[in-house]
């Protein structure tokens, strides 16, 4: 289905929860998203390819070194983004997108637009927490 937001479109809870509107609301968000991290991983890699280091000064070298370890932990975090957002969107196309993979229930519109990858409402990623913090205080 082919559907056309206007450019000020904003989902509201006055309207059916995952409309078509919705849906296709969410799906550009991800996919800019997607788009936006892929240009900044492209651009990081072509940075590694160009980049020896010829600074001659060890200290410098070890700033190069260190900068070079961030920037590749940080495409590191965006990779594993893009793959919770290939999920996002598979769950737009099955119909699954915006429930609680707990609950089932509808995960609230401000939590979407926070986090448009969220699998688990507030209540249900909260419970997860407190059960992660007490496995882990044992």
């Amino acid at each position: 289905m082919n559907v056309t937001l206007p450019h000020d479109y904003r989902p509201t809870k006055k309207e059916p929860f995952m409309n078509d509107r919705m849906r296709e609301y969410f799906r550009t968000k991800l996919l800019d998203w997607r788009a936006e991290l892929l240009s900044e991983s492209n651009g990081t890699i072509q940075q590694l390819q160009e980049g020896g280091i010829l600074e001659s000064d060890i200290a410098d070298r070890a700033s190069i070194e260190t900068d070079r370890s961030l920037e590749l932990r940080t495409r590191d975090r965006a990779r594993k983004l893009i793959t919770k957002i290939d999920e996002a969107l598979e769950r737009i196309d099955t119909g699954s997108y915006g429930f609680c993979l707990e609950t089932s229930e509808p995960i609230s519109l401000s939590r979407l637009e926070a986090r448009p990858i969220a699998t688990l409402s507030i209540e249900a990623q909260e419970r997860h927490e407190r059960m992660e913090k007490t496995h882990r205080d044992e």
